[in-house]
């Protein structure tokens, strides 16, 4: 296609184009049924004459006309050799963005065949693409950026789009699950005395959210995404909700505390052992909760959309990403051929808590409180077959040395210097007094909170000296080696427990009841039942420091794989809830018991749409449960605000917050994006023009800032 000089020379400031149609495009995919794309062009460019002559068409008038009308007719080629059709909608777009590049207001950098012919996603029989220049740059702005805005009036695909790049990520595996929310603010958020079950109540609020689900999705596999979790449609007080009872302990590098005390720039404690900071609290108020129990034991309360990152064993052996399910997803499907379903994920390093200086070596303690006599009555003393174990003990405890009285025996006596008094207390029971230990009996020993509460050497000093005491490796044909505890105090049962379970790895308790006890080996009754912790650690961590468990520890393999599965989910009532947030990369906290768990959505794609209608504080919550892997897309009209009067719109005011702001980008439309009946774009201006001539007289409503679409917004 060429633009050639007429045979007569033109008068000044005309000319004439000639463009010759390939012979693979019909005329009338060209020109239209009935010539309707040639009535478009000519009645956008009056001012050029327009001849078709068999496959050649000719333009004659205005310079500035003509060559338009040649990159009208050039870019409607580009098009149609994609196999795409052009229809009056198409030519009309691309006529206003030719005009809006040469009248400078665009910077002409996409072509409309460069828009007109970017594919988002095909199905049904159907391709969804951008229509107007503004629609593209804001599906380019989506694949740049992790948080978008897309802001502007009714009609102009916001919301569509942005729908339309969820499925498309989520069919690529780029995210895991696509999260749809916005405000049911007609009801006040307050659902509850609506007729009907939850999802009758907010299905008018979703209803627009649905129906693009249904034309991108096959129908009929919607129920069974959304079952799966793969897809999550709810009002924005409902998405919100992942909570715990306020007086929920978690880890903190200071020990624990209730979930309800902490606030931002708090730390606690992340899945790999360090510190991560609180970036968020949301009261949630009152919800009803569940008790989660794994198999160990171990438990934790949390409301029904409360997150947990699990896996299946079918996970795990084909070598898939962990997964995020909700409480309520998992209830009634906790068993698969009647193995435990969900498996959770365990601290991936010690938990690093700072170190604290002990009074004495925690090594010797652990030794102390297995095989030591501390009852205060008599000198310490320590009984043990091993002396490897007896040597290690005085090595590690200065200005004792321990007495052999024979067999098993010894007594741990105080190194007497030159010139010592007879009243001289021995370290040993010095110390036991400090730490409370002083009169304790094998039923009533504890590990004191200054050994628990420090730092991960110290704590495995500890149980190790108490697994070489009072601890060995129990071998099994074909398995690997776990580590058995036995005590009858239930204090020294649960410190055991927590040692291990803050070094990543897991404990089962069993009891050994003294009633019935075979007793021919013993001088005397059982007069307490034995506690049996069975024990698995992690590689790396070493259970043992004496030589023949450590070596039978080893030679059987190690510790294997710690493994903790949820084992059931049980209604427990009402709380009072809240929510944080950590900022940690896999978004896990330690929970009661060490379980992990967390609330923020990572690999996911979320939209918020109608988000004019949401409160600041409803903005600023919902921007900060941004995951890992996430995106979110977030749309609305500032020009039909619905929120009670007094209430300000949280998405105007985060215009002036973020704008600016490193990988938040702001992508806003005007009438001339409208996709709906041309009706509707007329109506939008017309009553932009409205609202800007009454603009004062109104107030504005908006704090006195101008729309960035170029009207004044009005709203409550």
């Amino acid at each position: 296609m060429t633009q050639t000089p007429s045979g007569h020379a033109p008068a000044q400031g005309r000319a004439r184009a000639q463009i010759t149609v390939p012979a693979q495009h019909p005329m009338v995919t060209v020109l239209g049924s009935g010539d309707s794309l040639l009535r478009v062009i000519e009645k956008a460019f009056p001012a050029a004459d327009i001849h078709v002559r068999g496959n050649e068409i000719s333009a004659v008038g205005d310079t500035h006309e003509v060559a338009l009308v040649q990159r009208v007719f050039d870019e409607m080629m580009l098009v149609l050799r994609t196999g795409q059709p052009m229809t009056e909608d198409a030519v009309e777009r691309s006529i206003a963005m030719l005009k809006a590049s040469e009248n400078g207001e665009s910077d002409g950098r996409e072509t409309p065949a460069e828009v007109l012919t970017q594919n988002i996603l095909s199905s049904r029989g159907r391709t969804i693409r951008p229509k107007t220049l503004n629609q593209k740059r804001y599906v380019d702005a989506i694949d740049k950026h992790t948080i978008v805005f897309g802001i502007g009036p009714a009609g102009t695909g916001k919301t569509y789009l942005a729908m339309a790049k969820a499925v498309q990520a989520l069919q690529s595996k780029q995210v895991n699950r696509i999260i749809l929310t916005r405000p049911a603010v007609e009801a006040g958020e307050r659902l509850g005395f609506l007729p009907g079950t939850l999802y009758e109540k907010i299905d008018p609020y979703l209803r627009p959210l649905y129906d693009a689900l249904h034309d991108m999705l096959d129908p009929d596999s919607i129920p069974r995404l959304m079952a799966a979790g793969t897809i999550e449609v709810a009002p924005l007080a409902y998405m919100r909700g992942r909570a715990q009872p306020v007086f929920t302990n978690v880890l903190t590098p200071d020990g624990w505390r209730p979930i309800g005390d902490l606030q931002v720039g708090d730390l606690v404690v992340g899945s790999n052992g360090e510190p991560t900071p609180v970036l968020g609290v949301y009261p949630q108020g009152e919800k009803d909760v569940y008790r989660v129990t794994a198999q160990d034991g171990s438990w934790t309360l949390c409301c029904g959309e409360h997150l947990w990152t699990v896996r299946t064993r079918d996970d795990r052996r084909r070598h898939k990403p962990w997964r995020v399910l909700e409480t309520q997803e998992m209830i009634g499907r906790l068993r698969a051929a009647h193995a435990r379903r969900y498996e959770l994920p365990l601290l991936t390093a010690p938990v690093q808590l700072p170190e604290r200086a002990v009074p004495m070596d925690p090594y010797a303690l652990g030794l102390l409180l297995g095989d030591g006599c501390l009852t205060g009555s008599t000198t310490p003393s320590f009984a043990t077959e091993d002396t490897e174990l007896a040597e290690a003990l005085e090595a590690a405890l200065p200005g004792v040395r321990l007495r052999h009285r024979g067999g098993p025996d010894y007594v741990l006596n105080r190194v007497k210097a030159p010139g010592d008094v007879i009243t001289l207390e021995n370290p040993v029971t010095k110390v036991l007094r400090e730490l409370d230990l002083l009169r304790t009996r094998s039923h009533s020993k504890f590990v004191p909170d200054a050994y628990l509460d420090n730092s991960a050497g110290v704590r495995l000093a500890v149980l190790q000296g108490l697994l070489d005491s009072d601890g060995g490796p129990v071998a099994q044909a074909d398995r690997t080696c776990r580590v058995q505890y036995t005590t009858t105090s239930i204090l020294l049962r649960d410190d055991v427990i927590t040692l291990v379970r803050s070094l990543g790895g897991v404990a089962y308790t069993r009891r050994r009841t003294a009633e019935g006890r075979n007793r021919s080996t013993a001088k005397a009754a059982h007069r307490y039942d034995t506690h049996v912790v069975d024990i698995r650690l992690p590689e790396g961590i070493e259970p043992f420091r004496l030589a023949r468990k450590r070596d039978k520890y080893h030679a059987a393999g190690g510790g294997g794989r710690p493994m903790r599965f949820i084992d059931s989910i049980e209604p427990a009532g009402r709380e009072e809830t809240v929510c944080i947030q950590v900022a940690a990369e896999d978004s896990l906290y330690v929970t009661q018991d060490y379980l992990l768990t967390h609330n923020t959505l990572n690999d996911a794609f979320i939209i918020l749409d109608e988000a004019q209608n949401t409160s600041p504080e409803q903005m600023k919550m919902f921007l900060t449960r941004l995951g890992f892997d996430s995106k979110i897309v977030i749309t609305g009209d500032v020009t039909q605000v619905d929120l009670p009067g007094g209430t300000k719109s949280g998405l105007r005011q985060v215009q002036d917050i973020l704008e600016g702001v490193e990988d938040v980008h702001f992508s806003r439309l005007t009438s001339q994006d409208v996709v709906r009946h041309k009706l509707v774009g007329r109506i939008v201006d017309a009553y932009e023009q409205y609202d800007s001539r009454n603009g004062t007289e109104n107030g504005g409503h908006n704090g006195g800032r101008t729309p960035r679409h170029g009207a004044k917004a009005k709203g409550k």
